[in-house]
């Protein structure tokens, strides 16, 4: 797990500062090496260059002094090969490709057999490697041998060409900038700031979207002006000035049939433990994020199977017992240690407990504002910074992490409505009435809620959320937003939409900025491609079915997982009190936030409203938790990113902002 940076002029020498400055601010992602690349792709020229922080030796990138029109910077996270063997920029035998990359192949020994029985030789045990020689053997096709997350940028000499590429679920970030004069990518936003010809501009549909809808990360575009992020499954060729960017991957959804229902059972539980078995593949420590939820329990339970069978895994880097972080509250309504107590009974794992406070979040919230580039959906991603860094506090560089087993099983209350409307559609009378009862005795829904809910999905609003934009705004920038329609049914629609653009995306950008922040490699089981096309190809009875959430996983666990768990009917994930936060702890810095003269003079708020909004949501007359927190996080951004200033300073300071 790294952070890379690089830089191709057509028309202008680069100079070396700059990519030293590009990959400074990314240090955090990779603390234990660094190195540079500097070249000319016309000519074939490169001078591969070393810094302070370099695991070997060789010219220093302060004293090159020769012209370079390309510049590629690294900074090491090292999981795989501690050696200097896993040094990046990484040239080929003959130098003529170099590649920088951030995150994991975790089938790479299992290519690496396969290209060294077609004749390619290695010099290390890295899986950066791997990627190199399968480019040699299959070209821009060696996407489709990967299984992990991956964003990298690969520059062929000899075809004179830069080749990107972002994962399949986009787990790890790639963004770029393009000019028609020069082409910059990076890990993190930040990285692309620091060229001294970059215009810092907001993105002001992309921030309507955000104010409006609770988007972000659902298109190529970014909060700021002319920079873009490759999607999931997307590639990007520089050749020559010309850029175009593919799509390599996406989910077909064809659908699978077994004869017995215990079949899909069955493949479930092989995928998602070798989907695990895969990811133990490291030489460092690792541990378990654990909210004592279906999919993260499933996850410590069958990974705590694997961790000591002697195959899986070096026993040194788990310790004498696996080691869970999880995130908890003294409110019950918030806290999920009944839970989480009876994995850690029920696996004998080492538990860890950290307790995020409004002051904590007080007191962080600038540094998590800069980790994040962009504004977040809520303050849930507090609870799991405190998570990350509570485990790098406790020595594990790796964490297996839940996320996504939402997204692919129907795990979210909204599943149950367009099961719904795909019956009512259908004129199946029996099925609807059958999953209403069904919801009715496993989540208490009264009629009037669930007429409520289905019309919500029938006719979509926002009006909350418009009545508190400024009037000019909305009207320039306010647009709806339709699922896609990629299937004939409105249940994997609704799936698709929120694992592609509505709401995995943004939960991938929390998870490895927050997980990076503190050098840290978040692993995601549920993400393994093979897994997710095998859930999008399942009828939805073994995803939801009256009343229940992921249908197949509970029974696949049946008998790994403790009995209370796998039952369990309510959600709750890594929440905080939030709404209790704004009316106690941060009363007085929201209040001080959105009754300021920036703030009333930005365009996008009106400012009278949201105060008023505010007010009602201290008296407790109305909950309105989400539309505040998209308000003072968009300020606090566009103080901290566009106005150029620490956020911090809100909190020390007297007076207008």
């Amino acid at each position: 797990m790294c952070g890379f940076a690089g830089t191709y002029s057509f028309q202008q020498e680069v100079s070396p500062p700059l990519i030293k400055k590009m990959t400074d601010v990314l240090s955090h992602r990779g603390p234990n090496d660094e190195g540079f690349l500097a070249g000319n792709l016309k000519l074939g020229e490169t001078f591969p260059l070393t810094g302070k922080g370099s695991s070997i030796r060789g010219q220093r990138l302060e004293d090159f002094n020769q012209p370079a029109h390309l510049f590629l910077g690294h900074r090491r996270l090292s999981i795989l090969d501690l050696s200097s063997g896993g040094h990046q920029p990484m040239q080929n035998e003959d130098g003529s490709l170099w590649l920088v990359y951030n995150g994991e192949i975790y089938n790479y020994l299992e290519i690496r057999r396969e290209l060294q029985t077609l004749g390619h030789c290695f010099r290390s045990h890295t899986d950066t490697e791997v990627i190199l020689h399968s480019y040699e053997e299959w070209g821009t096709d060696c996407l489709r041998h990967f299984n992990g997350m991956w964003a990298f940028a690969l520059v062929d000499l000899k075809k004179r060409r830069i080749f990107c590429s972002r994962d399949r679920a986009g787990v790890k970030p790639f963004y770029y900038s393009y000019d028609k004069k020069q082409f910059s990518f990076a890990s993190e936003i930040k990285s692309l700031l620091q060229r001294d010809d970059f215009r810092v501009e907001p993105n002001e549909q992309m921030i309507a979207d955000y104010l409006f809808w609770g988007l972000l990360d659902h298109t190529r575009e970014t909060f700021f002006k002319s920079i873009y992020q490759l999607r999931p499954g997307e590639y990007l060729l520089l050749e020559g000035e010309s850029l175009i960017v593919q799509s390599y991957w996406d989910i077909e959804g064809k659908e699978i049939r077994f004869p017995r229902d215990s079949d899909y059972t069955e493949r479930f539980y092989e995928l998602l433990q070798d989907s695990i078995r895969l990811r133990l593949r490291t030489d460092v420590p690792i541990g378990t994020c654990l909210s004592g939820g279906l999919d993260s329990s499933s996850i410590v339970c069958l990974a705590n199977r694997l961790m000591f069978d002697g195959q899986s895994i070096d026993p040194h880097l788990v310790g004498e017992r696996q080691k869970t972080f999880s995130s908890c509250f003294d409110d019950l309504a918030y806290d999920e240690r009944r839970f989480i107590e009876v994995a850690i009974q029920h696996t004998g794992a080492d538990k860890h407990y950290v307790f995020p406070q409004g002051e904590g979040l007080l007191k962080d919230l600038s540094k998590l504002i800069w980790h994040q580039d962009e504004p977040f959906g809520s303050t849930s991603i507090f609870a799991q910074w405190s998570v990350m860094q509570l485990s790098k506090e406790h020595g594990v560089t790796v964490l297996l992490d839940g996320q996504g087993g939402d997204e692919l099983l129907a795990g979210y209350l909204p599943s149950f409505y367009f099961l719904l409307l795909q019956s009512l559609k259908q004129g199946k009378v029996g099925n609807l009435v059958k999953q209403i009862q069904g919801l009715w005795e496993n989540h208490l829904l009264t009629t009037d809620r669930l007429i409520t809910r289905m019309g919500a999905i029938l006719f979509p609003k926002r009006q909350r959320e418009r009545r508190w934009a400024g009037t000019d705004f909305q009207k320039k920038y306010f647009r709806n937003f339709s699922a896609p329609i990629k299937f004939e049914d409105d249940l994997d629609n609704y799936l698709y939409a929120i694992y592609r653009y509505l709401k995995l995306p943004a939960l991938l950008h929390y998870e490895d900025r927050n997980s990076m922040a503190f050098s840290l490699e978040a692993r995601l089981p549920y993400l393994d491609y093979r897994l997710v096309e095998y859930a999008f190809g399942l009828p939805p009875e073994q995803k939801i079915d009256q009343g229940i959430t992921k249908v197949v996983l509970r029974k696949a666990m049946k008998g790994t997982l403790p009995e209370a768990i796998r039952s369990r009917k309510d959600k709750m994930g890594f929440g905080t009190p939030e709404g209790i936060w704004f009316r106690t702890i941060l009363r007085n810095p929201i209040s001080k936030i959105i009754t300021s003269k920036r703030f009333a003079e930005r365009g996008y708020f009106d400012a009278q409203k949201v105060k008023k909004g505010f007010e009602e949501h201290v008296e407790g007359k109305i909950n309105l938790d989400l539309p505040i927190w998209r308000y003072v996080n968009m300020e606090l951004w566009l103080i901290t990113f566009i106005d150029g200033k620490p956020s911090s300073d809100i909190w020390k300071r007297d007076g207008e902002l």
